[in-house]
């Protein structure tokens, strides 16, 4: 380049500066966190994605590949674990194939979850200020993306924290982590690498392996009836919660419907399950991942609380519960 062309450059950038100098800038911090939030629900709900997704859950970590696209609102997606008997979830709509390769089988279940990586994202509509408080702590990087963090801290013992990586150009969570009471992370998703909104072809959701001689297995499909009126109550309800939904269910193994109340502070979820107590042993209190479960026998019903919530959570709802 010669002295001449290259002060025209020179020129050209210093003037092209002062032009941008004159348009504000809008930095990640100048969006609210709850337009952050509202960013993350559409580009979960409209997003079409590949990558791989490392998990942490109940002290494991596995790898795992993930293909997802949305058509017209039906989801469809495969899921490959990259460890163990190689488990692969195909899903397409609310209709989920569990493959079983070292047992040459497929469970078929109905799921009504948008994904089984994001069951614990935040939503809008979490009343911050009274049981929550949400910030953005930093930039950083996230499967080599451009990202910001934002904090949701509870002001209470009765719910999780959470961390999400967002994003900056799409909002999409890249990754989510699960905080308990001392800041240990309880359970985490997070992409190592990631495609966003790619020309995805058929074929990549496809099985990967033949399961021509694999023996099916159908579970029995949920059936929910239209809403009812409850005859329960919580006495003792942590603050914040309130009644989303309550319905009858008719569940598997079980000969009479299943009341089904369910819980919400507008992030945490915690679902009551009553039915008429028999003479099995009721299992108290449990836990499997970031969900806890607690049941007690009240008046000849047996009460099961259950969700993404600490043990103490929904132990309070379960011996709360009593009928009006």
């Amino acid at each position: 380049m010669t002295m001449r062309r290259r002060n025209l450059t020179v020129t050209a950038c210093v003037a092209f500066g002062s032009l941008l100098a004159g348009v504000p800038y809008v930095s990640a911090e100048d969006v609210a966190p709850r337009d952050w939030l509202n960013r993350m629900a559409s580009a979960v709900q409209t997003t079409n994605y590949e990558g791989t997704v490392i998990r942490l859950q109940n002290g494991k970590v596995e790898a795992l590949k993930v293909v997802h696209v949305i058509t017209d609102g039906v989801i469809r997606e495969k899921v490959l674990v990259q460890e163990g008997n190689g488990l692969e979830i195909i899903r397409n709509g609310n209709e989920v194939q569990c493959i079983l390769p070292d047992k040459k089988s497929v469970l078929v279940e109905e799921w009504n979850d948008q994904s089984n990586l994001f069951s614990t994202l935040p939503a809008s509509d979490i009343r911050f200020g009274n049981e929550y408080d949400v910030s953005i702590v930093r930039h950083g990087r996230v499967a080599g993306r451009k990202a910001i963090l934002l904090a949701i801290r509870p002001h209470d013992g009765y719910r999780f924290g959470h961390r999400v990586w967002l994003d900056i150009v799409t909002g999409f969570p890249l990754q989510t982590t699960l905080i308990d009471d001392a800041g240990d992370t309880i359970e985490q998703v997070k992409f190592a690498d990631i495609s966003l909104d790619e020309e995805i072809h058929a074929s990549a959701l496809a099985p990967s392996i033949s399961t021509e001689n694999f023996r099916w297995i159908t579970q029995p499909r949920r059936t929910i009836t239209a809403a009812v009126e409850s005859t329960w109550n919580a006495a003792n309800l942590p603050n914040g919660f309130r009644v989303v939904s309550i319905h009858e269910e008719k569940l598997s193994g079980r000969a009479v419907p299943v009341m089904h109340i369910l819980y919400s502070d507008g992030l945490a979820n915690v679902s009551v399950f009553i039915e008429p107590a028999n003479s099995n042993k009721i299992a108290r209190r449990s836990r499997v991942g970031a969900s806890n479960s607690f049941s007690v026998e009240t008046d000849g019903y047996q009460i099961t609380a259950v969700g993404e919530v600490p043990a103490a959570t929904v132990e309070q709802i379960a011996t709360s519960m009593q009928p009006q």
